[in-house]
């Protein structure tokens, strides 16, 4: 395994650990303040975009590349 593959396999799945750990860290912000269904929904709206930005950026990425 050379030292680019091992990149690329670690970097996606740290990110996807990071990623499931933002989601848990949104919930649970929605869980002690109190924000109910739809507030916690909100966060997870509102929060989550920034990931998705990141997600749909590394896929542009790639397929500008091509």
């Amino acid at each position: 395994m050379s030292e680019q593959q091992f990149t690329n396999i670690s970097m996606g799945v740290c990110l996807t650990v990071l990623m499931v750990f933002m989601g848990f860290i949104i919930w649970d912000l929605g869980k002690k303040s109190g924000a109910g269904r739809f507030g916690t929904a909100m966060l997870f709206l509102v929060l989550g975009v920034g990931v998705v930005g990141f997600v749909i950026k590394d896929v542009m990425i790639e397929v500008m590349s091509r």
